[in-house]
Formats: C-alpha cells, structure tokens, sequence
C-alpha cells in the first residue's frame, strides 16, 4: 500500500524537475545567442589599419637592420613611390642611435661613405633601394646593442614636413664587405671620421 502511493507522488515530482530544467537550458540558450550577438573587437580594428595605411608616404618594403653590438651600422628597404609627385626623404631618426642619411661616393679613388647632404629622392611612379655598397640610413653612435631578431622603429622626415614611421628586422650580415667604423680594409667601404663626414668636395 505504501509503495503505490508513493508511486504516485514521485511522477509528478520528476514531471516538475524535467520542466525547471528545461527552462534553465532555455534560458541560457538566449544567454549565449545575446553574447554572439555582440559586435567583436576585430570588426572596429581594420578600418583604422587602412587609415594608417593611407597616410603614409611611401610603401615601405623589406626593411632590415644590420646587427651590431656597438658603434655604427646601417639600415636598408626598398622605398616605393605610388604617387604622382617626387618625394624628398631629408631626414631619419630612431630611438636605439643618432641617424644621418648615406650615400656611397668616390673620393681619391677610393668608394667612402658621406651623408647625403641634399636628402634622397624617390622619383614619382618609381621605387628607391636603400641597400649595402649603396645609400642607406645610417645609425651613428648605438645607443644599445641591436641583435639578430631586435625590431628598431625609425622615423622618416620629408621636404614637406610630412613623416612616416617604420619597423625593420635586426639580421646578421657580413657581405659586401663593409665596415662601418674605423679600422677597415684596404678597398672596403671607408666610414671613418675623416673621409665620410665631411660634404663631398
């Protein structure tokens, strides 16, 4: 007799648990269908990565440092002018080293590295190589150490007040072989003081 009865009021109980549970799965369902609902970060960020993008002067391509633990080195890209006017780079800057724009020259028979008093000019419609054994953004007096895999930023000035900042990649490079500080080889790249800081005669 017991046992039918409480047969009988265990089925309602179970009927009652199975539709508050119900309820709960629901009611997170429209929970998580709010959350995804929601704009993302990532959909706000594009528009103002092409912003950048057109603001900035020149397409900057492949730019890389040349790793040194002290004293002088060299910076190089290809700089890519898409617009109709010349563009005149007359200055650089960066956080790690005083810079100066460099070119190579022939001075008593003999290729040296000067700055490159005039500024460099990238031709309308054209593209400029800033490369070893050629011109190049030089950093003057390292302030810290650049490593293989370092990330240095670099600010370009140009003629017309504008400026553009870029990120080149330290690597590890001994071709042409150049130096960059006092103490070179005879038929190397000469950076010392008295042949290349001096404006070409």
């Amino acid at each position: 007799m017991s046992s039918a009865t409480t047969g009988r009021f265990v089925r309602p109980a179970v009927l009652f648990t199975g539709v508050l549970l119900a309820s709960l799965v629901a009611g997170c369902g429209s929970s998580d269908d709010d959350s995804t609902a929601a704009p993302s970060p990532s959909a706000t960020a594009a528009p103002s990565a092409t912003a950048v993008a057109a603001d900035s002067v020149l397409t900057v391509q492949d730019p890389w440092v040349k790793a040194a633990d002290a004293g002088m080195t060299g910076a190089f890209a290809t700089l890519v002018n898409n617009t109709d006017a010349d563009v005149t780079i007359t200055g650089a800057t960066s956080t790690v080293s005083p810079m100066e724009l460099h070119e190579m020259t022939m001075r008593d028979g003999q290729m040296v590295m000067q700055a490159k008093e005039s500024g460099t000019v990238i031709k309308a419609r054209s593209e400029y190589r800033l490369e070893p054994g050629g011109d190049h953004l030089m950093l003057m007096n390292l302030a810290q150490p650049v490593r293989a895999g370092d990330e240095v930023s670099f600010t370009l000035t140009f003629a017309d007040g504008r400026t553009q900042t870029f990120t080149a990649v330290a690597k590890p490079f001994t071709g042409a072989q150049e130096s960059y500080a006092p103490g070179h080889g005879q038929g190397e790249p000469s950076h010392a003081p008295s042949a290349s800081h001096s404006p070409a005669p």
